[in-house]
């Protein structure tokens, strides 16, 4: 027996196959596909066994400023509104401004049906001009003159009692000395008594005017003074009211009725509103709004336009319930084109915090495990991605704040690392390719073949 080799085999250590070939036997042809299959399949082990490179595109670790935005969607409303109701009901007589009318404070708008009352305030000015005629003359006529009646009665019966008790005194030494008789001293006596109860009397009632009268006729004076001026003013204050004037400067954005219709109790008549300004309520997590101040700047983001309009936070609202999860925020914003409308969902975008000179990579370079930690793949010197935890700060559009786990210069994978484990060896794609709109995929390990690869399986 003679042992040979097939012509064509490489000799090799690694590849090689023997067969055994008997001069004459019908077996040869079997034996040596056999030991060809053999052949074949240990030079695919050693391609198999070369490591895998993945192709990736990283991005610097940059220092550079970035700020942290709170976002919520919000619904504007206007800087003023008045929903107008008039105090009385009656029927509509004039409309002098139409929906979309421009107006100012203070402009007559409407005039309901006030004859009526009209007539009513005429007849209580009447009143009141009455009481005031009444008031003055009581105060600068009929009470002065009644007074110095008054004095000039206690001066005459001053007078009287006077010369009373002058005769009185003369016929008492002429009855002493007996030329007069008992009975003419007995009747200047009772004439000094009248007058002396006289006096008493003119002297008292000018006490009481001077007193308590003159206070209680002027106080009635006043008093019928202040009911007419009161009816008078409550008539004036009706007939007013059937004249309808806007609070506020804006515009009229809703008038329902029609001239001739009936007003009703509590339905608003003309709606303005003051949208020289708009002011754009959300409601956010206590957790962002704690980051926020009174005059933050802030955009507002309205559907159909095509740049953000700015403003500030004006209102920070406590959380008045302790169970709430959520406080309410006012962004102001002009609106000197009334581009802005009232009732309309807008996107706010609140700045809460700038921070220079930060660590920042892309976004799509954080990869979130289960448990929460971030991490990244850092590509090293030795063209190999390893896994690099890390803490993230503050996220701004596609960028991402790196508190702690990397250096300025550091290269982290911002596409292809998903999936991509640690140690591996990685090619870098270059930046212009990347320019043209392709996105390299992120091919796990084994999935695409080295050039050594290639050129074994073309063997």
């Amino acid at each position: 027996m003679k042992s040979t080799r097939p012509a064509g085999f490489p000799n090799s250590a690694h590849c090689h196959a023997s067969a055994t070939v008997i001069p004459g036997s019908k077996r040869i042809a079997p034996l040596f596909v056999a030991t060809a299959l053999i052949f074949s399949a240990g030079c695919s082990r050693d391609s198999a066994d070369k490591e895998p490179v993945v192709s990736v595109q990283v991005a610097p670790v940059n220092k550079t400023t970035i700020q942290r935005t709170v976002t919520a969607e919000a619904i504007l409303f206007p800087l003023q509104q008045s929903a107008i109701t008039p105090k009385i009901s009656a029927p509509v007589r004039t409309f002098y401004v139409k929906r979309g009318a421009k107006i100012h404070k203070g402009q007559l708008l409407a005039v309901l049906e006030n004859r009526d009352l009209a007539a009513a305030a005429e007849e209580n000015k009447g009143s009141y001009e009455q009481a005031q005629a009444a008031y003055t003359t009581t105060t600068a006529a009929s009470l002065p003159e009644e007074i110095q009646k008054a004095k000039l009665d206690v001066q005459a019966a001053k007078q009287t009692l006077e010369a009373e008790e002058k005769v009185y005194r003369t016929r008492q030494d002429l009855f002493q000395q007996g030329a007069l008789p008992r009975k003419e001293l007995d009747q200047a006596g009772v004439s000094l008594t009248q007058a002396r109860n006289q006096y008493e009397i003119a002297q008292k009632h000018l006490d009481s005017l001077m007193a308590v009268g003159k206070q209680q006729e002027l106080k009635s004076a006043a008093g019928q003074l202040t009911s007419a001026k009161g009816k008078y003013l409550g008539a004036k204050a009706q007939l007013n009211y059937s004249e309808i004037r806007s609070p506020i400067d804006g515009v009229v954005t809703d008038r329902p009725l029609y001239p001739g219709e009936m007003t009703a109790t509590g339905t608003p008549l003309i709606t303005v509103m003051d949208i020289s300004q708009v002011i754009a309520r959300a409601h956010i997590p206590q957790a962002e709004a704690a980051l926020l101040k009174v005059g933050n700047k802030a955009s507002i983001t309205v559907p159909g336009l095509d740049d953000p309009v700015d403003g500030k936070v004006t209102v920070v609202s406590p959380a008045l319930d302790p169970n709430s999860t959520t406080v309410e925020v006012w962004v102001q914003a002009a609106n000197p084109h009334q581009s802005l409308k009232p009732g309309t969902s807008v996107q706010l975008s609140m700045l809460a915090q700038t921070v220079p000179d930060a660590l920042v990579v892309p976004a799509s370079s954080l990869l979130t495990a289960p448990d929460g930690s971030t991490s990244v793949m850092l590509v090293g010197s030795d063209n190999r991605a390893h896994q690099k935890t890390v803490k993230v700060g503050i996220r701004q559009d596609d960028q991402a704040q790196i508190a702690e786990g990397l250096q300025a210069g550091d290269r982290v994978v911002t596409s292809g690392n998903y999936g991509l484990p640690d140690n591996t060896k990685v090619r870098v794609e270059a930046a212009a390719e990347k320019t043209k709109g392709e996105k390299p995929s992120a091919e796990k390990p084994g999935s695409e073949k080295s050039g050594d690869e290639k050129s074994g399986s073309e063997k």
